[in-house]
């Protein structure tokens, strides 16, 4: 196995710990954060979300740089990215900060913005799994690849403001600039979704 390939499995395995750390009680008590409002538990899961983003882009590089890019790879490494995207904007939901959110005017837009990317992850896994099972896979876009990149630096924004959706909408130079990379980072996902509606028509049309 591959060094990239390796680092992408480890990418899948830092998940469950960043959701034990997550739904660890006594460190994730409301009333007792570290900082930027975040508990011990909430601050280990977005480090390691930073981490496992990092991996993403190393695995990446290691596979070009050292010629070692696999069938196995172009699978996996998208997967483990969207299971990592969609658990941080799944986990982001259980804090208390997601309740001034959802009371806010401006929510249903940030909610709708959620709604979508993980919508779009469902449908372009089908896509995949359909094309794996004629024995084609479906690697990473250049669109793909800068949505994937955009959102995990949304999230990393988001996480980092300490968990809090409303923060996003409020004044400041920070707020502004981490809802300007959501909204990117949602226009990116429509778009790098429509792409590869387009460029694997066929095997879908097959399928059908």
């Amino acid at each position: 196995m591959t060094i990239a390939n390796k680092i992408t499995i480890g990418r899948i395995l830092l998940i469950p710990i960043m959701i034990i750390f997550i739904l660890i009680p006594s460190l994730n008590r409301p009333d007792n954060p570290i900082i930027f409002r975040m508990t011990t538990g909430q601050l280990i899961f977005a480090i390691l979300f930073i981490i496992a983003s990092a991996s993403d882009f190393l695995d990446g590089y290691l596979a070009r740089s050292r010629n070692e890019i696999t069938t196995f790879g172009k699978f996996l490494d998208p997967i483990a990215d969207k299971i990592l995207v969609l658990t941080a904007l799944i986990f982001m939901t259980k804090f208390p900060y997601w309740a001034d959110a959802t009371q806010d005017r401006y929510s249903i837009y940030i909610l709708t913005g959620i709604l979508i990317i993980i919508i779009r992850e469902f449908v372009i896994t089908g896509i995949r799994l359909i094309a794996v099972d004629k024995g084609v896979v479906i690697a990473a876009s250049p669109l793909g690849k800068a949505k994937t990149f955009s959102t995990m630096i949304a999230i990393i924004i988001m996480l980092f403001n300490g968990f809090g959706l409303m923060n996003l909408i409020k004044e400041g130079l920070f707020d502004y600039v981490s809802m300007g990379i959501f909204w990117v980072s949602i226009v990116l996902t429509l778009l790098s979704g429509v792409d590869y509606i387009i460029r694997n028509r066929a095997i879908i049309l097959e399928s059908v």
